[in-house]
């Protein structure tokens, strides 16, 4: 848990008018909206997030593509998301590559997924190129959504728990641990 940091408001709203490519915002504002690994993220299909002709209102992740493959996840999407998947949905459709079995983010190379480091990447080269500093790769999206989702849900650790699906409280307390600034800060005040 430890290296990657979250992103404040402005810098989202930075990297997000940055992107060239739909797949990549997409890819962006999913991983910000779902809390889900990359790994996660990179296994999804175009038919697990577009049914019937339009964006389903929750993503599942099969437990063969989990971390610890022990279950499987139901995550709500968040309209921005659904949006961000609608525009990039609408170009794989236009270029014939929206069949439900293929890669949501498909690498230009065949017909697989980009790999982790191929995402890591295109992230790592929006925040260069728009002076973004400290240590951020795509785990920074999880701790973004982790961040967030402690504010929401008030604080409580048990649900901000099951929001990130950790089986163990332990984890989820160290996703926290970039509160550190928020201690220092405290003590520097006394």
């Amino acid at each position: 848990m430890k290296g990657c940091r979250p992103l404040t408001d402005p810098e989202i709203a930075t990297v997000k008018n940055a992107f060239v490519r739909t797949s990549d915002k997409a890819l962006f504002i999913l991983g910000l909206k779902t809390g889900l690994r990359i790994s996660e993220l990179l296994s999804l299909k175009v038919g697990d997030v577009y049914q019937y002709g339009r964006i389903g209102d929750v993503v599942y992740v099969e437990r063969k593509h989990m971390k610890k493959k022990l279950e499987g996840r139901a995550i709500p999407l968040h309209q921005d998301a659904k949006v961000a998947l609608s525009v990039w949905i609408k170009e794989l459709e236009k270029a014939g590559e929206a069949d439900p079995s293929s890669p949501l983010f498909k690498s230009r190379k065949g017909q697989r997924a980009i790999t982790r480091v191929q995402a890591f990447r295109v992230l790592t080269e929006v925040y260069e190129a728009n002076g973004l500093m400290g240590k951020l790769g795509t785990h920074s999206m999880r701790k973004t959504f982790a961040d967030r989702i402690y504010d929401r849900l008030g604080r409580d650790l048990i649900k901000v728990q099951r929001a990130l699906g950790h089986r163990c409280i332990n984890s989820t307390v160290s996703y926290l641990s970039f509160r550190e600034e928020e201690i220092t800060e405290a003590i520097l005040s006394i």
